[in-house]
């Protein structure tokens, strides 16, 4: 893949943490060598958070095993807190997604604390783990269903609040995909102005489609990092109406009539979604 530009493929986690359908590790792990097949090497595999309330996510601990299957790719998996970045750990990945929502009312929802007391529950795990690449995700970076839309003064103090405790990378999320692409290129240029030497990756759904011209802003501002879910799938199980993620298939046709190569094979993305098709009708209904 070419290195210009960076997609991070998230079917496994945010792809299906919504669907009403649960997955078996086994069949995880054959989307996972299919994705890598494709030419996918970078990948959010798993969510350490609590299963109970995500039985999706179950089993986050056997997919660990990719870090040893397929060391030449990044893995990646998502915490909320200490308890599932240290699971996350002990699983073997050494990459982790940290979240803190920019809205008050889904940071409750989503994590039970609000943004403050999220950041400051992290800073001490991120200090107990120097081995591990943390990445810092703002959820509802732009509109939240409940509060409305975000400030980028928010987005960027939350930005700020990361790179305090240690962390190097945020990545910006359309939690319910109505952002204004407008909007989200004024907090990116916000950002980058008060944060310029910040790794910074967009996470993108795309309800009303106009994640794309979203895509169009952020790469003439120089971002090179996107997150996109082959199929479409996502959503989150916390935020009222939100929509799935943009496709990996839909961002790698994109990219590639502005002439960019993502070294993704279309075909291979085809043979993926079969395999998420096929697993989600084998899995067991979960209970509303």
């Amino acid at each position: 893949m070419s290195k210009d530009i960076a997609i991070t493929d998230v079917v496994l986690r945010d792809g299906l943490q919504d669907e009403p359908r649960t997955t078996s590790v086994e069949d995880r792990l054959a989307i996972a060598e299919a994705l890598v097949a494709a030419g996918l090497d970078d990948i959010e595999a798993a969510s350490f958070v609590n299963p109970k309330r995500v039985p999706q996510m179950s089993g986050a601990e056997d997919l660990g095993v990719v870090e040893r299957m397929m060391p030449s790719v990044t893995w990646r998996a998502l915490a909320l807190n200490r308890k599932g970045v240290e699971r996350a750990v002990a699983a073997g990945f050494e990459n982790i997604n940290l979240v803190v929502s920019a809205s008050t009312a889904h940071s409750r929802a989503n994590a039970g604390r609000t943004p403050p007391e999220a950041i400051a529950d992290l800073a001490e795990v991120v200090a107990d783990h120097p081995q591990v690449k943390f990445s810092g995700g703002v959820a509802t970076a732009f509109v939240c269903p409940v509060e409305g839309e975000i400030s980028a003064e928010t987005v960027v103090e939350i930005a700020e609040a990361y790179r305090r405790i240690g962390v190097g990378r945020i990545g910006l999320a359309d939690t319910v995909g109505t952002a204004n692409p407008a909007a989200v290129q004024a907090s990116l240029e916000q950002l980058r102005e008060r944060l310029p030497d910040i790794a910074v990756s967009l996470h993108l759904h795309n309800a009303e489609g106009q994640a794309f011209e979203t895509v169009d802003r952020a790469l003439d501002l120089g971002v090179t990092e996107f997150d996109a879910a082959t199929g479409g799938y996502g959503g989150c199980p916390f935020a009222p109406g939100a929509h799935g993620n943009i496709a990996t298939e839909d961002l790698v046709a994109h990219l590639t009539e502005r002439g960019i190569d993502t070294g993704v094979d279309l075909d291979g993305l085809v043979e993926v979604r079969r395999l998420i098709t096929e697993a989600l009708a084998r899995g067991h209904p979960v209970a509303a």
